[in-house]
């Protein structure tokens, strides 16, 4: 699959993700906080802004940041990176 169809298709899932999450944390049958837990992970595998700002904030709790870079891999060895340096690089080519 082209890269830039990918990415698009990630960040697409990844805002979804949020805003069913943000409509969770106000809903009683929607878990709010799972889907923004996925929402940030698909984020964070095509944008290195939001995977710095993950890091920075996951940082201080060790379990946290060792589940959230576990989920990142996986994700990563399932759909493959994503992330804009990918995008900048292949335009210069």
């Amino acid at each position: 699959m082209n890269k830039e169809i990918k990415r698009i298709l990630v960040i697409s899932a990844g805002v979804i993700f949020l805003v069913l999450g943000l409509a969770g944390l106000a809903l009683p049958f929607l878990q709010g906080f799972l889907f923004l837990a996925i929402g940030l992970i698909l984020l964070s595998i095509s944008s290195s802004r939001v995977r710095t700002w993950m890091n920075t904030h996951t940082v201080k709790y060790p379990k946290v940041h060792a589940t959230v870079e576990r989920v990142e891999k996986w994700v990563v060895s399932i759909i493959g990176r994503v992330d804009e340096e990918d995008h900048q690089s292949g335009e210069q080519k």
